[in-house]
């Protein structure tokens, strides 16, 4: 039976899952990813960088019009960077625990498309093989061959790598 273009198209044309994925997001998963891409700029490094500059260069009486308003050591200057950190980090742990999960199931795609390759791939050994049975050519000594047609033991492989892991 032949296959058409639409029939190959709809088979084998899998929709990106991280577009799946980000089409579906809640509010904040939205303002996670939000935030982790635009802390995680160079624009926001050099915006912290000149904030914490001109913090210290306020409160360390650089600026004799302008009164200290946290003197050293600091301890408003601490807090706020500890609480932006935490902020931070969440944030990332987020954006991370959902970019996992994207890789989870592109692997378990990846996965199942290859156990349907391998599948047509031995299917097509075989006609080749009767093929060449019935043209004469001899293949009852090729013991790789031989292996190569037996079906893949999914399950033995799943042992095997239950092992591993």
């Amino acid at each position: 039976m032949a296959m058409t273009t639409s029939d190959f198209t709809s088979r084998h044309v899998i929709r990106s899952l991280k577009a799946k994925y980000k089409a579906r997001r809640r509010p904040a998963e939205k303002i996670a990813d939000w935030l982790t891409f635009h802390f995680g700029s160079t624009t926001f490094l050099f915006f912290n960088v000149v904030f914490f500059i001109f913090w210290l260069f306020i409160n360390t009486g650089n600026f004799p019009f302008i009164q200290p308003f946290d003197p050293y050591p600091f301890g408003l200057l601490t807090t706020i960077v500890s609480l932006e950190a935490i902020v931070l980090s969440i944030f990332v742990l987020i954006s991370q625990n959902r970019a996992s999960k994207i890789d989870d199931l592109r692997e378990e795609i990846d996965l199942q498309i290859d156990i349907i390759t391998e599948s047509e791939v031995t299917k097509l050994m075989k006609l080749v093989t009767l093929y060449l049975q019935k043209n004469g050519v001899d293949l009852s000594q090729d013991k790789e061959l031989e292996e190569m047609l037996k079906p893949i033991n999914e399950s033995k492989i799943e042992k095997s790598l239950e092992k591993q892991v």
